[in-house]
């Protein structure tokens, strides 16, 4: 971010330094793909700053968290933090800053479908990066206006902005040309397929010759950087190039190196992505039965993920697959789906904007509080809504954790009950750090801290919707398995335990590595919880006794 630096507000405020160094771990974070320890980081030193008074900082942290919010898929709490950081920033008047934030708020509103709105903050931050006379702003404008035109299927303007970009970048740093020859390299390989059905070969060979060129560019300098996010993302681009030039067998190569490094960081879109564009391949190649089977898994993924936009593709994609095959009810059940979600897409646009706009609103009044005076019923509804919210917090922080945010032991003893009484079997699994006071007494509490919170990520990332997880004090955690027998459990608490084991602890602390150890035990239908948590305790102690970083279980007696 631009603009007023955290020392030159006030160097001897130790919150400053604070936030300085929080700003430094989440950039380190972003710059080797780990989003959600970033996101997580950025969280903390926004919540700091503005408890400290300092803009500057907050505004930093939100567009930090922002960006990391973009890659992990939420994208309206993306656009919630691009709003607040703008508004932190116009209190210092800081107009480069509020441009720079602008050119990402365009990519959340970009992948919600909100297009116009994506167009209309891209607008307003050309206007400010024009004022200023700022190139490499202007950089960032035309390249993400590009990315938004491209979106909304028009690519030959999304092809003026991108080239526009392009003719710009240099002398700018690694990351900014990164971003224009990969979203060039992605818009060919639209653009290539759009000309060839418009009768130009020519054009179109020259357009994918082009482009060759600058993703093979952009894959060294994403592979430079260590960044497996962006590694992945060209992969899948310079893949679907290669077929478009006829090289199929390499083209498969590269997409399925694509997935494989999204499945090992958990990038689920990109994940569903890849296979998508695998299937792809295989219909150039005119292997309609093999890319209805890819597609399939395609769509699998993309569910499961939350990616609404990609699911519709894909179903579209299916009935033109089975069209072909001539299997035309499979055909017409997958374009009613695709229209369905067509449907739902729509709704669920208009809903964000809803929400958007109270957001808004929101924000328009805490920029009126110190000035103006509020109407008698302007108040008494702001009264009405803190009340509410005061209570719905209250109620938050009697069954939620406040360091990790899972749900509390007070929580977990209400929700236990509830589900030994469904049908089937329930295990319960207690999860304790190893030697979690080492860990605070080398490394220090704000470590060890954040070492808790992204167990607790890990947790809950790793289980079931159904599942429960939660903080049972200190160190220790309570999973709660439902519908699995003790086989199953234990083999996902094993899951569980190679997950926390092989997590990249160094990149928070040098040196640092963190195990923890599991008791689980089962507990029929009708069966006792209480001896069941006691066992899983025993088998905890068992764990910890034949030497940690281990999973022991046992069977409770119905």
């Amino acid at each position: 971010m631009t603009g007023t630096s955290l020392a030159e507000q006030r160097p001897a405020d130790p919150a400053v330094v604070q936030v300085g160094v929080l700003l430094d771990l989440a950039e380190e974070y972003r710059l080797v793909g780990d989003y959600r320890a970033g996101s997580g980081v950025a969280r903390q030193a926004a919540t700091l700053a503005a408890a400290s008074g300092h803009p500057a900082g907050q505004a930093r942290a939100l567009h930090s968290l922002a960006n990391q919010l973009l890659r992990l898929g939420h994208q309206e709490e993306a656009v919630t933090a691009c709003r607040e950081a703008v508004a932190a920033l116009e209190s210092i008047g800081d107009k480069a800053g509020i441009c720079e934030v602008l050119t990402l708020q365009a990519m959340p509103l970009n992948e919600l479908g909100m297009h116009e709105e994506a167009l209309d903050v891209l607008a307003r931050g050309r206007g400010l990066a024009q004022r200023l006379g700022d190139r490499d702003l202007l950089y960032w404008v035309h390249n993400r206006t590009g990315v938004v035109h491209g979106s909304m299927g028009n690519r030959e303007l999304s092809t003026e902005y991108l080239m526009r970009a392009l003719t710009m970048v240099d002398g700018m740093d690694a990351e900014a040309r990164f971003c224009i020859l990969n979203n060039v390299g992605d818009n060919a390989v639209y653009q290539v397929a759009r000309l060839r059905a418009e009768g130009d070969p020519g054009r179109a060979e020259e357009t994918l010759r082009g482009a060759l060129g600058l993703v093979d560019e952009a894959l060294g300098l994403a592979r430079a950087a260590g960044n497996p996010f962006r590694e992945s993302i060209c992969l899948d681009n310079y893949g679907m190039l290669l077929a478009l030039a006829g090289d199929f067998t390499e083209a498969a190569r590269l997409i399925d190196d694509s997935r494989a490094i999204a499945v090992i960081h958990g990038y689920r879109s990109l994940e569903s992505a890849a296979w998508q564009h695998q299937a792809h391949v295989r219909l150039m190649r005119g292997e309609c039965a093999a890319a209805v089977e890819g597609l399939l898994v395609a769509l699998d993924r993309a569910v499961d993920a939350g990616e609404k936009p990609m699911a519709m593709e894909i179903h579209r994609e299916l009935s033109d697959a089975y069209e072909q095959l001539g299997d035309f009810a499979a055909a017409l059940g997958h374009y009613r789906s695709f229209h369905t979600l067509e449907r739902e897409a729509h709704n669920q646009v208009a809903a964000a904007r809803a929400r958007m706009a109270v957001h808004g609103f929101e924000l328009d009044n805490a920029r009126l509080e110190t000035n103006n005076a509020r109407l008698e019923a302007e108040l008494h509804r702001v009264r009405s809504a803190e009340l509410e919210a005061a209570n719905l917090s209250w109620q938050r922080q009697a069954s939620e954790d406040a360091l990790t945010g899972l749900p509390n032991r007070r929580c977990a003893e209400l929700r236990l009950p509830e589900l030994a009484a469904q049908a089937g079997p329930l295990c319960v699994a207690i999860a304790d750090v190893d030697l979690f006071k080492g860990v605070n007494d080398r490394f220090g509490h704000f470590v060890g801290d954040e070492v808790l919170r992204q167990i607790a990520a890990v947790l809950r990332d790793t289980v079931r919707d159904n599942d429960l997880v939660a903080r049972f004090g200190g160190e220790e955690f309570l999973i709660a398995l439902d519908g699995l027998g003790l086989a199953d459990a234990q083999a996902r608490c094993e899951l569980l335990r190679a997950q926390v084991a092989g997590y990249p602890w160094d990149r928070l602390q040098p040196g640092l590595a963190v195990t923890i150890s599991l008791g689980v035990a089962v507990v029929p239908a009708g069966g006792d919880l209480t001896a069941a948590l006691t066992l899983a305790d025993q088998r905890l102690y068992d764990a910890k006794h034949r030497g940690r970083n281990r999973v022991e279980a046992g069977s409770a007696a119905a």
